[in-house]
């Protein structure tokens, strides 16, 4: 395959992800050709290789996550590019990014269970805005009495975080440094979360053991 061959196909890869908004693995990117001018899957991996070079030096870049590749904005850029958005990103409370971290550091864990490591009752609010977030499913239920949900984190989640497996996240000791994960990423995606009631997990400072 010649040069001008991966520099087209390189191009059409970068108009799909700058166009589809979200990740799209390998896989769906060779479902965008023929199956006559199909790319090799290891002709592909280069291909993405050539993308992310051509990224240096520019304010985007191609970054790897759970579900596959996505374009975004440089963090170094993020306070220029966040001055498009009228309105800022509501910041996430530290009780619920310890209730996140403790899902996926112990998964798959129940709500009680939560409950007994940080001392406080987890908020029903907390527990909605994971799901409707689809940050976390539930995965089964506990074989005890009242049979509680068990839950665990999904691909979403890793991809909002921009982490490819859970084995890039810091130590569960450093919930902080989750919370400045999710910092930046609101920096550079310019996600909003809502909460019913804002205030209400705000006033839980209880840190995790």
């Amino acid at each position: 395959m010649n040069e001008e061959h991966l520099l087209r196909i390189q191009a059409i890869v970068e108009a799909a992800l700058l166009a589809a908004g979200k990740p799209l693995s390998l896989d769906q990117l060779r479902e965008l050709f023929t199956e006559e001018e199909r790319p090799a899957r290891q002709v592909m991996e280069h291909v993405m290789v050539l993308l992310e070079a051509a990224c240096e030096g520019r304010g985007f870049e191609l970054k790897k996550v759970a579900s596959g590749y996505r374009l975004q904005v440089r963090e170094e850029f993020a306070p220029w590019v966040g001055r498009l958005f009228e309105e800022r990103p509501q910041r996430y409370s530290r009780a619920l990014l310890e209730t996140l971290a403790l899902i996926a550091y112990r998964q798959p864990i129940t709500r009680g269970e939560i409950e007994e490591i940080r001392g406080v009752t987890v908020s029903s609010n907390i527990v909605r805005t994971l799901l409707e977030r689809e940050w976390v499913r539930v995965v089964g239920h506990r074989d005890v009495p009242g049979r509680p949900a068990m839950y665990a984190t999904t691909k979403q989640f890793l991809d909002y975080f921009n982490l490819t497996g859970l084995d890039q996240l810091p130590p569960l000791s450093e919930v902080r440094d989750l919370e400045e994960i999710g910092r930046e990423i609101e920096k550079n995606m310019q996600a909003e979360i809502e909460f019913d009631s804002p205030t209400e997990d705000e006033s839980d400072q209880q840190t995790l053991h």
